[in-house]
């Protein structure tokens, strides 16, 4: 009885110890590595470098960058008087620019003329062309920012998932060394064929979630291979360690930030404005455009001729043109305030709703780090201790074992679903919104027991 139960002592402090003092923020790695003996420095994908080259390589990034690209041509064309016009001719015989001898109405002749919009059209419509520029950057500021948080997002999930694999490993290899203890004391008669039976139900659990988390970090993988236009099964290193940011901005701050940054806002806006200069564009379609014209005329029976003209288009149909051109402006201009109006109003929704999903995390992660592993770990020291003098059967120890190492898997769930929500809110608030600086480590009771002692 004493060599066995000397057996599960040297096993399972370490896992309850091990998760102890993992449950602070971002201490599962450096935790271990200080009961081992230093490890070769393995290759790490590091988040920045992966956004940095999925937005270097993402298609619909540079789609977007090109149809800014080709708005911005726009300008000056809209700025630009029309072509001129320029034409020949010839009055006399059928043949090409040939005159009839004798007759002083036969002529050759040469024209040019040119349009020139009335002052200020020209000026009204390059300065809409820039407007819709501007609103295009923002569409292109949009589809940065929203790779940006998906490249992210993805990244979080695989971190998750190598995390779960890890975790539920180490979980494996501990529960089979648990299962040979009770397979050695049931053969001496000190414990029950269920238990054995319990530890192997157990393991095979285990080795069916390790399938579900393999499946999905390959899946996981697969997405952020897309992002990088790689093939879905490229390997991949895996990610650095994540540790838990610190929202730097109350919800008020974001709010603002929100409305002057979100880039739905800001193209609305540059369409609010747009409209504005088409209704002043329009106001202006009931002033007349001018034209001017010079005529050359060789005439071979007499002196040649020159022309001047000039033209006048006149707008007597206001009523069915302009002033319906006016209202249809000012109908679009209405249009978009409203559209704007309502994308602010959404805004705030939108970062209400990541807002209370990344403090619930944050909470549940503080809860994690200060009460459910302390106490988690506590509870299954206090089971080893009843186990070893017959109080509790094999099975309360093995549920308390099983359930301290879960609450390490749910801490990881739950820091990725943190960051992700942050990356979801830099998308609204097109800011960095965490702390660089990383918050204390919280200690829980059983490590500052360990250390005392």
């Amino acid at each position: 009885m004493r060599a066995i139960w000397l057996m599960a002592v040297l096993l399972l402090p370490p896992s309850a110890t091990m998760l102890a003092e993992d449950s602070g923020p971002g201490s599962v790695t450096a935790a271990r590595t200080t009961t081992t003996s230093p490890e070769p420095t393995h290759e790490v994908l590091l988040l920045d470098d992966l956004v940095r080259e999925t937005l270097e390589k993402s298609p619909e990034v540079q789609s977007a960058l090109h149809a800014v690209g080709a708005l911005e041509r726009r300008v000056p064309q809209a700025k630009t008087l029309p072509d001129p016009m320029a034409s020949v001719g010839w009055m006399g015989n059928i043949t090409p620019f040939s005159v009839q001898q004798g007759d002083p109405s036969s002529y050759r002749s040469l024209a040019v003329s040119e349009q020139f919009p009335y002052p200020g059209k020209l000026k009204l419509r390059g300065e809409m062309a820039s407007k819709d520029a501007e609103a295009a950057h923002a569409d292109y500021e949009a589809v940065r920012r929203k790779v940006t948080a998906d490249v992210k997002a993805a990244y979080y999930d695989y971190f998750y998932f190598d995390k779960a694999i890890q975790t539920t490993t180490r979980n494996k290899e501990l529960l089979e060394k648990l299962s040979k203890i009770s397979e050695a004391r049931y053969r001496v008669g000190k414990a029950m064929q269920q238990d054995v039976l319990r530890s192997q139900v157990e393991i095979s659990l285990l080795l069916q979630k390790l399938t579900v988390l393999e499946q999905q970090r390959a899946t996981a993988q697969a997405r952020i291979n897309t992002f990088l236009l790689r093939a879905p099964e490229s390997p991949l290193p895996p990610t650095a360690d994540v540790e838990p940011a610190s929202l730097r901005y109350s919800l008020d701050e974001l709010y603002a930030l929100a409305a002057a940054n979100d880039t739905a806002a800001l193209r609305n806006q540059k369409l609010v404005e747009k409209n504005r200069l088409g209704v002043a564009l329009a106001q202006k379609e009931y002033r007349p455009d001018f034209g001017v014209g010079y005529m050359y005329q060789q005439r071979p029976a007499m002196m040649d001729m020159h022309g001047i003209t000039v033209s006048v288009n006149l707008p007597i149909f206001y009523k069915s043109k302009q002033r319906q051109g006016v209202a249809e402006a000012s109908e679009d201009l209405l249009s978009a305030e409203k559209g704007r109006d309502s994308r602010l109003n959404e805004i705030r929704f939108e970062l209400k709703q990541q807002y209370l999903q990344a403090k619930a995390s944050e909470q549940l992660l503080s809860l994690y780090t200060k009460a459910i592993v302390p106490q988690s770990s506590l509870a299954l020291e206090s089971s080893m201790a009843s186990y070893q003098v017959g109080n509790i059967d094999f099975l309360s120890l093995l549920a308390n074992f099983t359930t301290l190492w879960s609450y390490e898997t749910d801490y990881y769930r739950q820091l990725a679903d943190y960051h992700t929500s942050l990356a979801r809110i830099e998308v609204l608030t097109g800011s960095e919104v965490t702390d660089s600086a990383k918050p204390a480590l919280p200690v829980s009771d059983h490590e500052s027991a360990k250390g005392d002692n």
